[in-house]
């Protein structure tokens, strides 16, 4: 056999001092420091008992943190913790961070969720002041300059023993159906509502508690313009009704959701003449095409029927667009009988965005082919949902429903911190600043480093050859710049 010689004469010691494990963590606690998070959360929440009791303000952001990092339970969150000791010396043990939640009841998850909305208030404004200001998102190579785009999706969450709430979904497994709601702007998770795993998803009653609790956290300036996006699995038509009721005379709301496409549809998308249709964009603003199974190059297409539907009854200035491609082998099995007449499988979506004016300086924005591209551009929010499912909400930790409602508070600060994180200390690290969380970790979060002390200051050594050394410090003194909120 023939030897690498890399342990030749090699000795492991556990001898090392003053070593920190995932020391990305004082970017995450710099934020959280600046932003005044542990001392306002400590001010909203039951105070401990005891001679030795632990300031849960602070618990609850090491936690976060924790969670951040990796943790997907209580006591992971606590060894987790002993990799920052030469930093942090008083690890949280994970029966404080339980008795933290469970002190997390619904009056006390209100005042925590008043917290977020207020720093998350800071933070928008310093992204107004960063180079490049406030991210506005790109449509079809259009930039939709001063909308606030929110996304609602719900994802299941599996269990496999009997907690409560835990019921068979839809989909045919057992666990939990969470629904929650995303700015596409900044990438943050702005509600997030756990309920059964039997819920339905288009429940009226959950989408109106989540949307009310997302525009609690957004600060939108006066006479605001938000856009909400929501998929077909959600439709309903209260649901569309309660869409268009939430515009104000301060604040203007247009919606684009999924369409549940019935035979009425298929006999207006039968009267569309040919010349009608025209080419689907992506979101760089070229021609959606593929190559079919017959190696043959096919366009995608997009239409309008609202003027052959009969929507009396529906809310007023409702816009139907149908979209069409080839099927999929995969679809065969799904298709209608007008469908394997025609040879297209359809889609359509249902929007109160008007045809001559579209999103107000938004060019072509009332145009078909834009509203197709706008709705689609609604799939990103999948990547959110994995992403926070990979931030503690992939595993719901106890069999409490009181104790697993504040975990999913405490895994929407923790994204919170992500979020911020990257907007306030990467935004001139594109790639990082929108890598998925197993990556941002690898490649910045848990990085090892060397703490030593002299001339009574503190210095964190790097490996200077760690590929992202000079993204780390970067974003270290974009944290020392923030300034600290009182």
């Amino acid at each position: 056999m023939q030897s690498t010689q890399w342990d030749h004469r090699l000795d492991v010691r556990a001898d090392g001092k003053s070593l920190v494990g995932h020391a990305g963590i004082v970017l995450l606690r710099r934020v959280a420091d600046r932003l005044g998070l542990a001392r306002a959360l400590a001010a909203v929440l039951p105070a401990g008992s005891g001679p030795r009791w632990r300031d849960r303000g602070l618990a609850l952001v090491q936690l976060a943190c924790a969670i951040a990092m990796g943790a997907t339970n209580l006591l992971e969150a606590e060894q987790l913790q002993y990799h920052w000791r030469p930093l942090f010396p008083l690890p949280v043990s994970d029966s404080t961070l339980r008795r933290t939640l469970e002190a997390i009841d619904a009056p006390v998850a209100v005042r925590v969720e008043r917290v977020r909305a207020a720093i998350r208030r800071a933070v928008w404004t310093w992204l107004a002041l960063r180079p490049g200001g406030f991210p506005w998102i790109q449509v079809a190579g259009r930039v939709l300059t001063g909308w606030y785009v929110l996304d609602l999706d719900a994802t299941i969450v599996p269990c496999t023993s009997r907690k409560e709430g835990a019921a068979g979904t839809y989909k045919g497994s057992f666990g939990h159906m969470p629904l929650g709601a995303w700015v596409a702007n900044t990438r943050e998770c702005v509600a997030m509502l756990l309920r059964p795993g039997n819920a339905p998803p288009n429940d009226i009653a959950d989408h109106k508690t989540v949307l009310a609790a997302a525009l609690r956290q957004l600060p939108l300036p006066a006479w605001s313009k938000l856009l909400v996006r929501i998929d077909g699995a959600a439709f309903s038509h209260g649901l569309l009704d309660h869409l268009q009721a939430l515009t104000t005379t301060r604040r203007r709301v247009r919606f684009i959701t999924g369409w549940a496409i019935n035979e009425a549809d298929e006999q207006a998308i039968a009267l569309l003449p040919g010349h009608v249709w025209t080419a689907a964009l992506r979101q760089d603003g070229s021609l959606h095409e593929i190559k079919g199974e017959d190696g043959q190059t096919v366009t995608y297409q997009v239409a309008e029927i609202t003027g052959l539907r009969d929507l009396s009854g529906w809310p007023t200035g409702l816009r139907l667009i149908v979209r069409r491609v080839k099927p999929s082998r995969r679809d065969a099995k799904k298709l209608t009988a007008f469908e394997k007449k025609t040879g297209w499988r359809y889609q359509v979506v249902a929007t109160d965005i008007p045809a001559h004016h579209g999103l107000s300086a938004v060019s072509g924005s009332g145009q078909a082919w834009f509203l197709d591209a706008l709705y689609r551009d609604h799939a990103e929010v999948e990547d959110r949902v994995k992403a926070i499912k990979r931030v503690g909400l992939g595993l719901l930790p106890s069999k409490s429903w009181q104790v697993n409602t504040a975990w999913v508070l405490a895994a929407t600060l923790a994204a919170d911190l992500d979020a911020w994180t990257r907007l306030l200390l990467l935004h001139d690290e594109p790639e990082l600043a929108k890598a998925e969380p197993a990556t941002i970790r690898r490649k910045l979060y848990h990085q090892p480093a060397r703490l030593t002390a002299h001339a009574r200051r503190r210095t964190l050594h790097l490996d200077q050859r760690w590929p992202w050394a000079a993204a780390f410090t970067t974003a270290w003194r974009h944290a020392t710049e923030l300034p600290a909120l009182n």
